[in-house]
C-alpha cells in the first residue's frame, strides 16, 4: 500500500508535530482500510510515534474490538459522527497512544445505512479533546478513500500542532 495522494507531506508534518510534543498516534479505520496508518508508516522514522492501527471494517468489529457503544451502532449504524468520535477515543486505549485518528463512512459504489457514497466522518482524539468532522466527498471509491485519508491527517495536524506553530 502506498501513501494516499496528497497525504505524504501532511503525514510527515504530523509525525514531526507528534515527535515535538512527545506524543504517539494510533488509527481506527473503516472505509480507509489501513490507508491512514500506511501513509504514516511510509514516512522514515515513523516508528518513533506510530503505535499501530485497527482496521474495523465490519460494524460488529467497531464494537467488539474498539468498544464503540452497541446501542449507538444498532440505532445509527457505522456511518455516524459519534461512531467516529468513539473510534478515535477508544483506539487510544486499545493501542496505548496519545492521539487517536478515526475514519468511517461510505466509499461506495453503493449507499450504506441510507447514506450515499462520499458521506464520511473523521475524528481526532488528543489529550486536549476530540474533534469530529463530517465530509461530503465526491468521486469514485478510490478518490473518496484517498480524500478521507488526507482529511483525517490534516485534522490531526491541526489538533496536534501547537497554536503558535505555522
Amino acid at each position: 500500500m502506498t501513501t494516499a495522494p496528497g497525504a505524504q507531506g501532511v503525514a510527515e508534518a504530523l509525525l514531526a508535530a507528534l515527535a515535538g510534543r512527545g506524543w504517539t498516534v494510533a488509527t481506527a479505520e473503516s472505509l480507509t482500510g489501513g490507508q491512514v496508518v500506511a501513509s504514516l508508516v511510509d514516512v522514515p522514522g515513523a516508528s518513533r510515534s506510530v503505535r499501530g492501527g485497527v482496521v474495523a471494517y465490519a460494524t460488529d468489529v467497531k464494537g467488539s474490538v474498539l468498544g464503540v457503544d452497541a446501542g449507538l451502532l444498532a440505532e445509527h449504524g457505522a456511518v455516524h459522527p459519534d461512531v467516529a468520535r468513539q473510534m478515535a477515543e477508544r483506539v487510544r486505549g486499545v493501542v496505548g497512544a496519545d492521539v487517536g485518528l478515526a475514519t468511517t463512512g461510505v466509499a461506495g459504489p453503493d449507499p450504506q445505512d441510507g447514506f450515499s457514497p462520499g458521506t464520511v466522518h473523521v475524528a481526532v482524539a488528543t489529550p486536549d479533546g476530540t474533534v469530529v468532522r463530517t465530509l461530503a466527498l465526491a468521486g469514485d471509491r478510490a478518490a473518496i478513500r484517498a480524500a478521507t485519508c488526507a482529511a483525517v491527517l490534516r485534522e490531526a495536524l491541526s489538533a496536534v500542532r501547537p497554536a503558535d506553530a505555522s
